[in-house]
C-alpha cells in the first residue's frame, strides 16, 4: 500500500521572479507566491493529512504553512522539516543570474542554454556539469544530490505508517528529478510549475510517481 503523498513546489519567490540560480539560498514568497501556496492549499483541503513535510528553506516552509492554513485539520498536523529536501546546491553559481550561469556551464559541452543542455544530457548529467564547472567545487554532483535526497526519503519512512497520506513541499528541480528518476515518460521536458502538485506513493525500496506537475482541482 506505501505512503500517499502529495508533492508540491513551493510559491513563486522574488529569485524567481528574477530568473536567478535559487537553490540553498532563499529568497520570500511573492504575493503570486503566497497565492500560489493558498491555491495549492484549497485544492488540498479536501485531504485528511496525517503529517506534512517540508524542506527547511523559508520558502518551502511557508509555502507549507499557506497550504495548512487552508486545511480544516491543519492546526493539528506535525510538520518535519528536513534539509534532505531541499533544491540542489548550485555553489558558486547561486544567486546569479540563470542564463548566465547555463552559459558558463555550456561552455564545457559547447551548449550554452539550458534548454540545449537539458535535452542532449539529462538532468542527472547536467548536476554533473554544474558541479565541474562550480570554481569552489561546492556544487552538489548527481551522486551526492540523490544521496541526500534518498536520506530524504528514508527519513521519511521511518515517520510514517503504511496508508498514510502525507503533504510534501519541495523544490522545482528536485521534484522534476525525482519524476525523472521513478516515471520519466510523466517529465517530457517540462519544470515543475510553482504551486503545482504531483502525487507519490511511497513503498519500501522505490517511489511510483502517479502524476507530475497538476494545477487543476482533479487530485
Amino acid at each position: 500500500m506505501g505512503v500517499t503523498a502529495y508533492l508540491v513546489r513551493h510559491g513563486q519567490t522574488y529569485l524567481n521572479l528574477y530568473n536567478k540560480v535559487q537553490g540553498w539560498i532563499d529568497s520570500p514568497l511573492t504575493q503570486k507566491g503566497i497565492n500560489d501556496a493558498k491555491e495549492a492549499g484549497r485544492r488540498l483541503s479536501v485531504l485528511p493529512f496525517d503529517a506534512a513535510f517540508t524542506s527547511d528553506s523559508g520558502r518551502a516552509v511557508e509555502t507549507g504553512r499557506q497550504i495548512l492554513k487552508e486545511n480544516p485539520n491543519g492546526l493539528n498536523i506535525i510538520t518535519y522539516q528536513y534539509p534532505e529536501l531541499r533544491e540542489q546546491f548550485h555553489g558558486y553559481f547561486e544567486g546569479d543570474n540563470l542564463e548566465q550561469m547555463w552559459q558558463f556551464v555550456g561552455e564545457q559541452v559547447k551548449i550554452t542554454n539550458e534548454k540545449g543542455v537539458l535535452e542532449h544530457f539529462g538532468l542527472e548529467r547536467a548536476r554533473d556539469l554544474i558541479a565541474k564547472a562550480d570554481l569552489y567545487h561546492d556544487a552538489e554532483d548527481n551522486q551526492q544530490f540523490w544521496t541526500r535526497i534518498d536520506r530524504g526519503f528514508d527519513r521519511i519512512r521511518e515517520n510514517t505508517k503504511d496508508g498514510e497520506v502525507i503533504l510534501i513541499v519541495s523544490h522545482g528541480m528536485t521534484i522534476r528529478s525525482i519524476v525523472d528518476r521513478y516515471a520519466p515518460e510523466l517529465d517530457q521536458g517540462q519544470p515543475a510549475k510553482n504551486g503545482s502538485i504531483t502525487k507519490l506513493n511511497i513503498l519500501p525500496d522505490t517511489i511510483k510517481v502517479e502524476y507530475y506537475n497538476k494545477l487543476d482541482d482533479n487530485i
